[in-house]
């Protein structure tokens, strides 16, 4: 047992990208697994806060007004840049772009860091403490900041209002980080330790029954509407690599390996969030959106890790 929860650990990248394409080639499983989307977000959440060395978060803010730009240029600077591109390629571009999509990409641009991107920043040679201390303080104020930016200040078509979007993300991330405290504190570090193999297989397998289940609904759509689909995946892929690179260049100051960690975290928002607290009556170009974003976040980072490695061959240091 032990053995087959250390390969699901080790293999977790290419697990969770067989299980997208598992969503995707049998679309009846999909369907089935779908009302678990908003359960395995929550254990995800609850798994990633448990295994956190939250000692070393407080350790990596020693430097809180870097930390702080970090943080505000993604929960703020983002979807007003990328809003302003989407005002910009659809108004003086005359470019028609599905209202959907400009949402999903603001939304996208104003999420928080996915939950794996430390560990991600790690195995890519960034600077994995950077993306922990940033991922956890993203994530803890998304749930004040991201409702006002995206509702109140862009205005973005939601069908539900900011306090009720904030009550749903602080109920989502508090409880999970709640549930996390109470464990720890029973587990003590000592049972968290002997049980950290089967932590983070079991987060492997929420990873897995989540990206079968955002499919949902995808391979049908794929089917009617290819050409509507293939712009939406364009997209992703575009917002990915165009939001690592503007993340990079806007913190090039702080030094290359620190400024690609910002620019990865900038590429890689966790929409799986947004998605479990959306209602019922948002654009379901959003869902779409969300569902194909996962795609570059399991595909792109084994694929540009050479550049990555490449990038940061000379000897340029890291300032934070």
């Amino acid at each position: 047992m032990t053995a087959i929860l250390t390969l699901l650990a080790r293999y977790a990248t290419l697990i969770l990208a067989a299980g997208v394409f598992a969503g995707l080639a049998w679309p009846d499983l999909a369907a089935a697994l779908g009302p678990l989307l908003a359960p395995s977000v929550w254990g995800l959440l609850f798994l990633a806060a448990l295994r956190l060395d939250w000692a070393e978060v407080v350790a990596q803010g020693r430097r809180p007004l870097a930390v702080a730009a970090v943080v505000g240029w993604l929960l703020v600077v983002s979807p007003a840049v990328m809003a302003a591109l989407m005002w910009w390629i659809t108004e003086i571009g005359s470019t028609g772009v599905p209202a959907g999509l400009v949402a999903a990409l603001v939304l996208m641009a104003a999420a928080p860091p996915i939950m794996s991107s430390p560990a991600l920043s790690v195995l890519l040679g960034l600077n994995g403490s950077l993306s922990m201390v940033v991922m956890v303080s993203a994530t803890i104020l998304a749930p004040l900041v991201l409702p006002i930016v995206a509702l109140e200040i862009l205005g973005l078509p939601l069908a539900m209002g900011a306090g009720d979007l904030i009550l749903r993300l602080g109920a989502m991330i508090g409880s999970a980080l709640l549930a996390a405290v109470f464990v720890r504190r029973l587990a003590g570090p000592g049972g968290l330790a002997r049980n950290a193999i089967r932590i983070d297989a079991a987060a492997v397998i929420l990873m897995v029954l989540f990206a079968i289940a955002i499919m949902d609904g995808v391979t049908q759509r794929s089917m009617e509407e290819p050409a509507h689909v293939l712009l939406f995946l364009a997209a992703t892929f575009a917002a990915y690599v165009g939001l690592q690179c503007a993340g990079a260049a806007a913190f090039a100051l702080l030094g290359r390996r620190a400024a690609l960690t910002v620019g990865f975290s900038s590429g890689n928002r966790n929409m799986a969030l947004l998605l479990a607290v959306l209602p019922a009556g948002a654009d379901p170009d959003i869902a779409l959106y969300f569902a194909l974003g996962q795609l570059p976040i399991y595909i792109l980072p084994m694929v540009l890790k050479p550049i990555y490695r490449r990038l940061l061959s000379d000897r340029s240091e890291t300032q934070i």
